[in-house]
């Protein structure tokens, strides 16, 4: 009975050895899911693996001189990232062999004058195109706040784009396809080799930029730069006539800017918040490109809509009591 006992505790003790090791093996190679619900009734889900040892980023505040005498920080609200096969991702950056994207928060001036934006340097290697998405996956869909279009799209870093569908003119192309061309106001031609140039709507045709190689427009502006100089005329544009929302004075911002080919900023300013930051008249977001060193900028729908995205969180605050403003449409590097 004794050696009975014996050697029935020795086999327990052996299977235990066994069962822990091959626990051991299997959180070795277990992964993690992280899974979002989107608004508007739509459910967007995206999801994470990485293998235990991966390389994990960690939240890092940067601070750095600004041309305009303010302090630049890097935002800490996207998720800690990972490295993996094709790309590293930290809570500000993103890298991999076709995209280099890094976020900064920036804030000048103080108390009531005070001013924070947000700017994502996106530099694509060749061949890589910025995208457009709709809202509800379709022109003319329901709209839809940016952060659920972006979840949607697989975005990394995604901006508010011209909210098309709140008028009926100007000259539409997205991602290669014409959607309406009624030339009307100043617009924005991004082209397949990497560049982007402020036009006049109503000296071409969409047929014609669609020939010159255009992939996406956008009708909203004003162009802020031209050849590396602020416009003429930002204090007096609006992008429509009788415009029910004014776009003068101080507000919160979107727009995007061309450092060189393949080399792009998009810039949110947060505003109507006094103490964090009141937002910009046009003629100071232009300048705010300048001292980028972009060469073209160009103005995008502001006020609530003004969003940023990256890597699954919104970045800046936006204006709107409960959050984001739902719209029409995004720009975004997936």
């Amino acid at each position: 009975m004794t050696r009975t006992i014996r050697l029935t505790i020795a086999g327990a003790l052996l299977l235990a050895l066994t069962g822990f090791a091959a626990l051991g093996l299997a959180a070795c190679g277990s992964s993690a899911s992280t899974s979002t619900t989107a608004g508007a009734g739509q459910t967007a889900t995206s999801t994470q693996t990485a293998s235990i040892g991966d390389a994990t980023g960690q939240a890092a505040a940067t601070t750095a001189s600004t041309s305009g005498g303010g302090t630049a920080t890097a935002a800490a609200t996207a998720p800690t990232g990972a490295a993996s096969g094709d790309y590293t991702a930290t809570e500000t950056s993103y890298t991999s062999a076709t995209k280099t994207i890094t976020i900064q928060k920036v804030t000048t001036g103080s108390g009531n004058d005070t001013i924070t934006y947000y700017v994502a340097d996106i530099q694509l290697a060749a061949g890589a195109t910025l995208q457009s998405a709709f809202a509800s996956g379709s022109y003319g869909g329901r709209v839809q706040d940016t952060s659920t279009m972006a979840q949607a799209n697989n975005a990394i870093v995604a901006i508010n784009g011209d909210y098309y569908s709140s008028r009926d003119d100007g000259i539409i192309i997205r991602n290669g396809v014409v959607y309406r061309d009624v030339p009307t106001r100043t617009g924005l031609a991004i082209y397949k080799d990497g560049t982007m140039k402020v036009y006049d709507e109503t000296t071409t045709t969409a047929a014609d930029l669609l020939a010159d190689g255009v992939w996406n427009t956008y009708s909203f502006g004003p162009g802020l730069l031209v050849d590396g100089q602020v416009a003429s005329g930002l204090d007096t544009y609006e992008a429509d006539a009788n415009a029910r929302h004014p776009i003068q004075g101080v507000n919160p911002r979107s727009g995007i800017g061309m450092i060189d080919s393949n080399h792009y900023v998009f810039v949110v300013v947060d505003g109507r918040s006094p103490g964090y930051s009141r937002g910009v008249t046009l003629t100071e977001f232009a300048q705010i490109f300048q001292q980028l060193g972009c060469t073209t900028a160009y103005n995008l729908d502001g006020g609530g809509s003004s969003t940023l995205y990256f890597m699954g969180n919104v970045v800046n605050d936006p204006s709107q009591q409960n959050g984001e403003r739902a719209v029409s449409d995004i720009l975004f590097v997936g």
